[in-house]
């Protein structure tokens, strides 16, 4: 099992960045594929990027590809979303997920689905201003 804690959120202007982390408990972090999705009031959760276990793939939702960047550091056992260029409808609660297992051959099929993940955090709030 793993629990994860998301931190780094807060209010910002637009254009200004963010960076949110998401802290992993367990010895197995580096096995497990990384997720951020966010949900703003009145919609759906959605995926925002992912990132494998080894950092050899990444995927981004075309709303944020340019201006977000997955990392990760499997020494800290933590996940990193780098966010620049901040627009007002980027404003939602942003939670990092985790799981493993996913094939490498359609990861990039799955990794989007927030149904495939089985570990969330509680989520930090991101809000900004125009």
């Amino acid at each position: 099992q793993v629990q994860l804690v998301e931190s780094g959120g807060g209010l910002v202007q637009a254009g200004d960045s963010l960076r949110l982390s998401c802290a992993a408990s367990g010895r197995t972090f580096s096995t497990y594929t990384m997720g951020w999705f966010r949900q703003a009031p009145g919609k759906e959760r959605e995926f925002v990027a992912a990132i494998s276990w080894s950092a050899g793939s990444t995927y981004y939702a075309d709303s944020v590809k340019g201006r977000f960047t997955i990392s990760r550091d499997n020494a800290k056992s933590t996940v990193y979303l780098q966010m620049n260029s901040l627009k007002p409808e980027d404003t939602a609660f942003y939670y990092c997920a985790a799981q493993r297992g996913m094939p490498t051959t359609v990861w990039r099929t799955i990794a989007q689905r927030s149904d495939e993940y089985g570990y969330w955090g509680q989520g930090t709030q991101v809000t900004v201003s125009s």
